[in-house]
C-alpha cells in the first residue's frame, strides 16, 4: 500500500531490489569475466563424492581434490558436470 495520494489504492508497493553480491577486496585482475560470489562455496560440494571444493581464480575452476576434476566457471556459474569437468594432472 502506498501512502501517495495520487496512486489508486490497490497499488502494490514497488518491489524491492536485489542486492548486489559483496565485491572482492581487491579489484578482479580478470576484468571483462563474470565474477564468482566466492560465498557460493559455503553451499556447493563436489557431485561425484559430495567433498568440498576449493577456488581456483586463475583458472576460474571449483576444484575437487577427491574426485581429481575441476569444474569449469563460464559467466560467473559453476558448471558442475562431470562431462565438463577437467581432469586434475
Amino acid at each position: 500500500m502506498s501512502d501517495d495520494p495520487n496512486l489508486p489504492p490497490d497499488t502494490p508497493p514497488d518491489p524491492v531490489p536485489p542486492l548486489d553480491p559483496i565485491p572482492d577486496r581487491e579489484p578482479d585482475p580478470r576484468a571483462g569475466r563474470a565474477a564468482f560470489d566466492r560465498r557460493m562455496l559455503e553451499a556447493l560440494v563436489c557431485p561425484q563424492t559430495q567433498a568440498p571444493l576449493s577456488y581456483d581464480a586463475d583458472r576460474q575452476e571449483l576444484v575437487s581434490r577427491a574426485a581429481g576434476l575441476a569444474y569449469p566457471i563460464r559467466g560467473g556459474i559453476p558448471v558442475m558436470l562431470a562431462d565438463e569437468a577437467r581432469q586434475l594432472d
